[in-house]
């Protein structure tokens, strides 16, 4: 074989290296994405239990429990993208938590079976989606850090892929919470 004919064939087996290892990263980053979707899902599927729940002991927490459902209904939408359902998402955690906060003021439902029984299961949902968001960012970045550097660059931009976007805490939730006012909110 000639020079050529080698380099040629190195290059070629470089190309393919690189564009298998964009497809990795890309599929990577949807099998984690899919991963956060199962629990998000699994999520709303407590809401309601959660809610019917906790309605019976707070009539004038309802507002609360009225914005939990709406965003249940709005995430369940099968045409949600990915973007659509990080923002949605960034909106339910808080409410979760500050219905999970107004519960301590109601002593017989703290000490309800169903209720320590879903806030158990929510909390280790909530431990999942935590870990899966660690994963899809980490993912992500391996995924936007190849679309950006060079040679895997050339590639991508071949391909069309774009970069894809992180899941994020809004500032809001960045903030140190004030838990007295959270309790005197009633």
């Amino acid at each position: 074989m000639s020079t050529s004919t080698i380099t040629i064939l190195v290059l070629c087996i470089i190309l393919i290296l690189m564009y298998n290892s964009l497809i990795a990263k890309k599929n990577q980053v949807d099998n984690i994405y899919a991963t956060i979707d199962a629990q998000l899902k699994k999520r709303y599927d407590l809401i309601p239990n959660l809610v019917a729940t906790v309605a019976e002991y707070m009539e004038h927490e309802k507002d609360i429990l009225q914005e939990l459902t709406q965003l249940r209904s709005q995430a369940l939408q099968t045409t949600s993208t990915q973007e659509q359902n990080i923002q949605l998402d960034t909106q339910l955690t808080p409410k979760l938590s500050a219905l999970m906060v107004a519960v301590e003021n109601y002593p017989d439902l703290k000490a309800n079976q169903n209720m320590l029984n879903l806030q158990k299961t929510l909390h280790e949902t909530e431990a999942q989606i935590a870990a899966a968001r660690r994963a899809y960012n980490q993912a992500v970045t391996d995924y936007n850090n190849a679309l950006e550097q060079i040679p895997t660059n050339f590639i991508a931009s071949l391909l069309h892929y774009q970069p894809k976007q992180l899941f994020e805490i809004p500032k809001e939730q960045r903030n140190n919470i004030d838990i007295k006012k959270l309790f005197n909110q009633s």
